[in-house]
């Protein structure tokens, strides 16, 4: 709820500070007295179009502060936090709206700048003004669904869901389609590569290690003559190794004649080892290189189409096949299409009609609250000085790209202000107090479900007085036990019914006026209700009335 309000410099206030509590609170004073301007200051807080005729004359800027007390699941609370602005649990929310006499003009919410367009979509969740040329709240028909939902307690979740596994079943069905047309245009393409990549059969690393090989081979050409010559030297009856040993076996027959003999023994044997596996070395080296001209034709060949193959399709020739699954699963899921789109063909009609069973539900829920709505509107209206209108709820069925998880139904209060008189939305015949009085009918019927915590009411009772006065001011006072309302009144019988009275005067010092707001006691209170009953002269007879009000209410 609103739980403060500070002005400065706005109009004919210069310095206004207000508490406000919850339930009824009455503003009354006398015409002219300024309860425009408190209105017009608490709209600039909210959003409201800056006019630099609101500065007081003077003064380079007007300020405006506002704090509410909201509960942790208020709508305003999650706006906050998306926006970025959000309070920890607890804090009060402050608003505060700077205007400057040149025309410029500042938003803050919670001491962080914003925009006024994000202020005032802020302000309609937090309260509603109602009045003369109000435009907001029930008289917008785009809330109108949430408010006979909310009336009837429809629940909306099975339609939601219904709808998205609908959307979902046609997303599916239309990325199927252009897939498979897609694939279809390109099945001869498809068709050839499969192909020639299944013959050629390509294997993860088979590119490097032909390449591998190729290049093994080709130096194995160029080094035979080199390696065989060099075997050539070791092996055989006149190569080294055997000459070695030659020399080995001559030694070991004198080797312990001498020292240096045994030395020398023991060095060829070091040779000999040495040379043998030299000889093994080069054997294996004959081996791994061994040129075999059918063999290089063979290995080049395959590499070759490999390569051509991998540039063809501009891929790494590792990944030719991946690149066979990927096409072979395109060419099968073509020739498999018919039967996947049934599939999803018949996932579509029948997700379409759960979907209309769900919305056909929820359009008879609708209807039935709809009829219950209108007979509680139709009790309320007579009272209210309107028993020449009727009020009606019309469902109208929606066309189908507006359908949503909330249903097909386009929902709209409507009004016909004299018998026989056609019926027509809300905004476009009531005017005056004759809208704020339909509107609270509405409140009343729909006993505040939804909608902002705080409601203003501005001359509801203009032009009306007597039994009217006091049936407004009884379904006030009902419809502020279940949220905060503030009401601009001319009426005793209104403002008797508040539980926080504000009077607004008007005083002058020299060529200074100034407009101040105050709350009232019981006895100042007793007055003031007794000059709206009286006029400028308080009688004790309108002292008594006023006190006879005060006890009835």
């Amino acid at each position: 709820m609103l739980t403060s309000l500070s002005i400065r410099d706005v109009v004919l206030i210069e310095t206004l500070d207000l508490e406000f509590g919850s339930g009824l609170g009455v503003l009354t004073g006398e015409t002219g007295a300024g309860k425009s301007i408190l209105l017009d200051a608490l709209g600039l807080a909210l959003g409201a179009r800056a006019d630099s005729g609101l500065v007081r004359n003077g003064q380079p800027q007007a300020v405006v502060t506002v704090s509410f007390d909201l509960p942790a699941s208020h709508a305003a609370r999650a706006f906050l936090v998306a926006n970025g602005l959000g309070t920890a649990p607890g804090e009060p929310l402050v608003i505060r709206r700077i205007l400057k006499s040149d025309g410029g003009s500042r938003a803050l919410v919670n001491d962080q700048s914003t925009s006024v367009g994000l202020l005032r979509d802020l302000g309609a969740m937090l309260v509603e003004i109602h009045g003369q040329h109000d435009d907001r709240g029930l008289l917008n028909p785009r809330g109108h669904r949430a408010l006979l939902d909310s009336y009837g307690n429809i629940d909306t979740s099975r339609a939601e869901q219904a709808w998205r596994t609908w959307r979902e079943a046609e997303t599916a069905l239309g990325s199927a389609r252009e897939e498979l047309e897609l694939a279809a245009r390109d099945r001869e393409y498809l068709e050839h590569s499969v192909a020639e990549l299944t013959r050629l059969s390509p294997q993860p690393g088979e590119e490097e290690e032909l390449a591998g090989l190729r290049a093994n081979m080709q130096k194995g050409a160029r080094l035979a003559e080199d390696i065989g010559a060099a075997a050539q030297l070791l092996e055989g009856s006149e190569g080294g190794l055997s000459l070695l040993r030659q020399a080995a076996r001559r030694l070991d027959r004198i080797a312990d004649e001498h020292e240096k003999l045994s030395e020398a023994l023991a060095a060829i044997d070091r040779a000999v080892i040495e040379a043998a596996e030299a000889e093994d070395r080069l054997s294996e080296a004959a081996e791994a290189m061994a040129y075999d001209p059918a063999r290089l034709e063979e290995a080049e060949t395959r590499l070759f189409e490999i390569r051509a193959l991998a540039r063809k399709h501009r891929v790494e020739p590792d990944a030719l096949p991946d690149l066979t699954e990927e096409l072979s699963a395109k060419l099968a899921a073509i020739e498999a299409g018919d039967a996947g789109l049934g599939s999803l063909e018949r996932a579509v009609i029948e997700s379409r009609a759960a979907y209309d069973a769900v919305a056909a539900e929820l359009s008879m829920l609708r209807a039935a609250a709809a009829a219950r709505l209108d007979a509680a509107v139709a009790a309320e209206l007579a009272p209210l000085k309107l028993d020449a209108a009727s009020f009606r709820t019309v469902i109208d069925r929606l066309d189908e790209p507006q359908w949503t998880g909330r249903g097909r139904d386009r929902v709209e209060f409507e009004i016909s202000t004299n018998s026989g008189a056609p019926f027509a939305p809300l905004v476009k015949i009531a005017s005056g107090g004759e809208l704020s009085r339909f509107i609270l009918a509405l409140k009343v019927a729909l006993a505040e479900r939804g909608g902002a915590t705080t409601m203003i009411f501005d001359e509801i009772d203009r032009g009306v007085g007597g039994a009217v006065a006091s049936a407004i001011g009884e379904r006030l006072h009902r419809l502020a036990e279940g949220a905060q309302l503030l009401v601009v009144t001319h009426s005793p019988q209104v403002a008797a019914r508040g539980n926080q009275h504000l009077l607004i005067e008007k005083s002058h010092e020299g060529l200074v006026t100034r407009t101040s707001v105050q709350a009232l006691d019981e006895t100042r209170r007793r007055e003031e209700i007794a000059r709206m009953l009286s006029g400028a002269e308080v009688t004790d007879e309108a002292r008594a009335q006023a006190m006879r009000l005060l006890e009835a209410a």
